[in-house]
């Protein structure tokens, strides 16, 4: 199976990708992962990439597009894969549509997991991480046993800059810029399959497996 999944930050879309990796044995790919492993490998493509993150400018959807091909090509993503992270925006998904053609290969799904902003809010803004161990806590759904210190390290636990309310909505105000019209986008051919995400995590598991069976 080859598919695309969607869904704004906090959906859960790394949890599930990472499910579906073992579910269906096929690589889970993300971009920013591609963008490291090539920078670090000193690729021709990664010293491109690498002239404009030094720049602290984007990297044109050109190169972007480059590096994903080269990661379609290796041997482990003949059977499928899952993208995670691209496309970002519509430029970008046509972008991957004419290079998925020249390759030969028609994607199956785009799968969306959608959340509301408010539960995303909830669940972004209430994670705390300890600096010492790097363990992860949540307010509500996995407190440490003593308020603000880590179960483990005693360290005091933290909140990410990342996780801050009000950097998670301004993360979710670029998603429903750039990002939600791509919903449309593979909704018109006939691509798109939506699954409600859940409070748990194995629920939203259960609810992605019956989908894609549908599909």
């Amino acid at each position: 199976m080859r598919l695309i999944l969607l869904g704004a930050p906090g959906s859960g879309k790394g949890t599930q990708a990472t499910m579906l990796q073992e579910k269906l044995s096929i690589p889970h790919i993300s971009t920013g992962d591609i963008f490291r492993s090539n920078i670090k490998s000193g690729t021709e493509l990664g010293k491109l990439a690498k002239s404009y993150i030094d720049k602290g400018q984007l990297v044109p959807d050109s190169v972007t597009i480059d590096i994903v091909k080269d990661r379609l090509l290796q041997d482990d993503c003949k059977n499928g894969f899952i993208l995670d992270g691209f496309p970002r925006t519509i430029p970008q998904a046509e972008y991957l549509e004419d290079a998925l053609k020249n390759m030969g290969i028609a994607l199956d799904v785009a799968l969306n997991i959608h959340v509301e902003d408010s539960e995303i809010i909830k669940r972004m803004s209430g994670r705390r991480v300890c600096p010492g161990c790097g363990m992860t806590y949540h307010l509500i759904y996995n407190p440490p046993k003593e308020n603000g210190v880590c179960d483990g390290c005693k360290s005091g636990v933290i909140q990410r800059e990342d996780d801050k309310e009000e950097t998670v909505l301004s993360r979710l105000k670029v998603y429903h810029q750039q990002t939600e019209p791509l919903i449309e986008f593979y909704k018109a051919k006939g691509k798109l399959v939506t699954v409600e995400g859940q409070d748990k995590v194995e629920d939203t598991s259960k609810e992605v497996l019956k989908a894609l069976g549908k599909a």
